[in-house]
């Protein structure tokens, strides 16, 4: 846990199918991830925060928008190699986010390298370094948020696809409904830990269930009948390469811990569809049939309203007086 406190996941008011997606990637990170989209004011950093108290450590690591591959991955420690001669590693963010939550806010405004670096790294478990005269390799197993505000710039596909879930909030909120979440946060804002101690209830019910649910999944099998089932729906999805299946069959397994199951049930296959196949169902955009246009005669009188709109016969353009080429006499 972090000194600072943050908003209760518990407290959180609406925002269902959010939070669902979070504590099954708290369940499961091999899922891989949440990608939030969502205008501006819609508390996606506050929800993802509200994750890191569902896990084991509770940390919580901010990527900064500016940051660089070095800051990223790690490097080479200047300190060590100019006072004592040596080549020693300097763990980056992916070393610190080890175990917790790696948030990544307006993902789609960072450098498409890093972003494929950075779900390369959080799909493997592992950061190797070669650079700078070392070579190092840790553990960097963590869950990875990302948020964007699609006003702002697409994400490119490719690394749309990396992403395990994909959560669309809404701007549009019934009046009721604003008024509970602005005084849950002012009553947050005027003192944090009074707030949180009257949630800490409901907030340990939720620790202990997704804890349960991890300690479950393993036994919990990916059989044959689900993943039938899976395969049969994206490929009426149309969905690009296979990553979808996999990740909507551990998003419905990690969904079966969840309600305590045994097995995976259809409910479980329908509860993450749209987690699953929302950024990675095709678009179809077919354009509509041209009609086919009669043949137009041709009139020589653009006044009958023949020919092409717009279109105006060619004009005559002055090209002066001929001149003559001069004759020259030839050599002898």
């Amino acid at each position: 846990m972090t000194d600072t406190p943050h908003f209760p996941l518990s407290a959180v008011v609406g925002a269902d199918d959010l939070k669902l997606a979070l504590c099954l990637t708290a369940i499961d990170p091999k899922i891989g991830g949440v990608l939030i989209e969502g205008p501006r004011g819609m508390a996606k950093s506050t929800l993802a925060r509200g994750l890191a108290d569902l896990l084991a450590s509770g940390q919580f690591v901010t990527l900064p928008l500016g940051a660089t591959e070095e800051r990223l991955v790690g490097t080479l420690d200047l300190d060590a190699a100019l006072s004592e001669g040596r080549a020693q590693f300097s763990p980056g963010v992916l070393a610190k986010a080890d175990g917790g939550v790696l948030y990544v806010d307006e993902v789609n405004l960072l450098p498409d390298h890093l972003v494929d670096l950075l779900l390369d790294v959080a799909a493997s478990g592992t950061n190797l370094i070669e650079r700078d005269g070392i070579s190092h390799r840790h553990s960097a197993k963590f869950v990875l948020i990302g948020t964007m505000n699609p006003e702002e710039g697409e994400l490119r596909p490719q690394l749309l696809d990396r992403f395990g879930l994909n959560v669309a909030l809404s701007g549009h909120t019934a009046p009721t409904q604003r008024g509970q979440i602005i005084r849950r946060r002012l009553d947050f804002d005027s003192n944090p830990q009074a707030f949180c101690a009257q949630w800490a209830a409901q907030q340990q019910a939720l620790r202990e269930r997704c804890q349960q649910a991890r300690s479950a999944l393993a036994a919990i099998p990916l059989d044959d009948a689900a993943l039938a089932m899976i395969t049969e729906r994206c490929f009426a999805a149309g969905v690009d390469g296979l990553r979808a299946d996999l990740v909507w069959l551990r998003a419905a397994r990690a969904h079966a811990a969840w309600r305590g199951a045994e097995a995976i049930a259809e409910e479980d296959i329908d509860a993450v569809a749209e987690f699953a196949l929302r950024h990675r169902r095709r678009q179809h955009s077919n354009p509509p049939p041209q009609q086919e246009q009669p043949p137009s005669t041709q009139n020589s009188n653009p006044s009958e309203g023949q020919g092409q709109w717009g279109e105006m016969p060619a004009q005559a353009l002055p090209i002066g007086a001929r001149r003559e080429v001069p004759s020259w006499p030839k050599k002898p």
